[in-house]
This record gives structure tokens, C-alpha cells and sequence, in this order.
């Protein structure tokens, strides 16, 4: 694997407006940085050909929200290392993967070689999809691409446009009501610190300034007439109870913040 390229240190994190040129160089430098990382600290919950929608570890064999994948061509938005795609087709679907940074996808590539199981995959933006109208029965993403796009609005009628008439659109993204807490998993993560409609982005920066890393946050409305917008209808939004026994740590996410905190939403659309 080459090794990822050099990017400045980030020396400082805020909340302040970045263009969508200067979020995709950002989260395509980081993704590109921390892949391997990501994975060494990861990978084993995550698995190779497994479909976990997010931290409070519900995964797809349990809870359905694709309902029956066999024979269905389905989108991955955002694959990461594509292990959702290679459960996909582990269960008859016929996937395609893509995403931004070429660092996660070498481990794609990793992983279909340990498996054996080969998905075709893409390097592109959500927000520009380089794919035919009405050429999948479903898409999905477990934390990808929505929260890493400036316009997501567009990438919801890019998703739209390239899903067939009733077509599903499920995809997971930190719950909107998190953005009023600090990034903590002990105590401090459940006092509220900031404004719930304060959407100006999470950006890391270097010491010239420069986005290292940008998250945009949404509310719940905004989420919604987004969706809405581009022609989808919000079927149900899922709100993953933290399992039991599940005792895992994963960034902000924890059993103290999940037994009283929703930390993922699950929103399922059709078109």
C-alpha cells in the first residue's frame, strides 16, 4: 500500500463556514491519512464483509432496513474499505462501491482480496456522481459522505437521481441532537454546550489556516426537506438503543452516553 501523502498537522478545531472545494480537499487528505489507523483501530468491529450501520453496533442482519438484497444492484455511498458491500454480495446483491479517498479504498482492495469476494469500485464525490440515471434498486452508507459534504442537499438528488423508481435510500449519520454536546464519552459528553441550530461546520485546521478535516451538521428539519427536495420519502428514522454488553468505545460514543443519548440516526427513504 502507499504510504498516504503529507498533509499539515492540524493545530487547532472550531466551528467556522468552509467552501465545498476546501471540504473535499480537507476530508480527502484525512480519509487518505488515517485510513490505515482507522482500520488498526477499527477494523476488527467493522469486520471484512459485515454491515454495521454504526457504533451502537446494530447491524444489518438484525435489523433489515434494505429489506431483501437478492438480485438487487446496490449503491455503497462512502464504502470506506467496502465491507458493507462485500456482505451485500455475500447475499446475493450485485454492489457497487465508491468513495472519495483512495487511501480507504486500497483497503477495499485489501479486503477483497482476504476474501475473495471482488465488488467493483469507484473513486468520486457524492456530491458528482459519475453513474447513469436510474441505474440501482437501492443505496446505502453507514457514516459516509452525508456528514463530509458541503451541499448535501445535492447529494441527496444525486442519490435520487441515480436510484430506479422505488428505489431505497437508507443511510446513517451522527443523530443531530449530538451537535449541542462536547466530543466526550465520559461525563462531560452530557452536558450541552452548544446550539442544536447552530450548523456552522466542525472544521480541524493547520497553522496557515488550512481545513484539515470538516464535518457540517444538520438539524433534523433541514435533514428532512433535504430528503424531500430531491424527490425521496422519508420511510422511518431509526434511532439504535447502545446493545447490551456492548462495551465498546468509539470516539464520542460510549455505554455511559448511549444508555441516555441517541448517537446515530438512521434515516430510510424512498424514491
Amino acid at each position: 500500500m502507499p504510504e498516504p501523502p503529507d498533509r499539515p498537522a492540524a493545530v487547532g478545531v472550531g466551528r467556522r463556514h468552509t467552501s465545498p472545494a476546501a471540504t473535499v480537499r480537507a476530508n480527502r487528505g484525512s480519509w487518505d491519512a488515517d485510513a490505515d489507523n482507522y482500520h488498526d483501530e477499527h477494523g476488527a468491529f467493522l469486520g471484512v464483509a459485515d454491515f454495521v450501520w454504526c457504533p451502537e453496533n446494530l447491524r444489518e442482519d438484525d435489523a433489515h432496513l434494505l429489506g431483501d438484497v437478492t438480485g438487487k444492484h446496490v449503491l455503497e455511498v462512502g464504502c470506506g474499505s467496502a465491507m458493507c458491500a462485500r456482505w451485500l454480495a455475500a447475499h446475493g446483491a450485485h454492489p457497487v462501491a465508491f468513495d472519495l479517498s483512495a487511501g480507504m479504498l486500497h483497503h477495499a482492495i485489501e479486503g477483497a482480496r482476504r476474501t475473495g469476494i471482488e465488488v467493483p469500485l469507484l473513486q468520486a464525490d457524492a456530491q458528482h456522481l459519475p453513474l447513469r440515471d436510474e441505474s440501482f434498486d437501492i443505496a446505502c452508507t453507514a457514516f459516509g459522505a452525508v456528514s463530509f459534504v458541503a451541499d448535501s442537499a445535492r447529494l441527496m438528488r444525486e442519490v435520487a437521481r441515480v436510484l430506479r423508481p422505488g428505489g431505497r435510500w437508507v443511510f446513517a449519520t451522527t443523530h443531530p441532537t449530538r451537535w449541542s454536546f462536547p466530543d466526550d464519552p465520559g461525563p462531560a459528553g452530557l452536558t450541552a454546550t452548544m446550539s442544536y441550530w447552530d450548523t456552522t461546520p466542525y472544521v480541524e485546521f493547520a497553522a496557515d489556516d488550512t481545513p484539515t478535516y470538516v464535518e457540517h451538521h444538520r438539524t433534523l428539519g433541514e435533514r428532512v426537506r433535504e430528503i424531500d427536495a430531491a424527490g425521496l420519502r422519508l420511510v422511518d428514522v431509526v434511532e439504535p438503543r447502545w446493545a447490551p454488553g456492548h462495551t465498546q468505545i468509539w470516539g464520542q460514543w460510549s455505554p455511559l452516553r448511549g444508555a441516555i443519548l441517541p448517537g446515530t440516526a438512521i434515516y430510510v427513504c424512498e424514491k
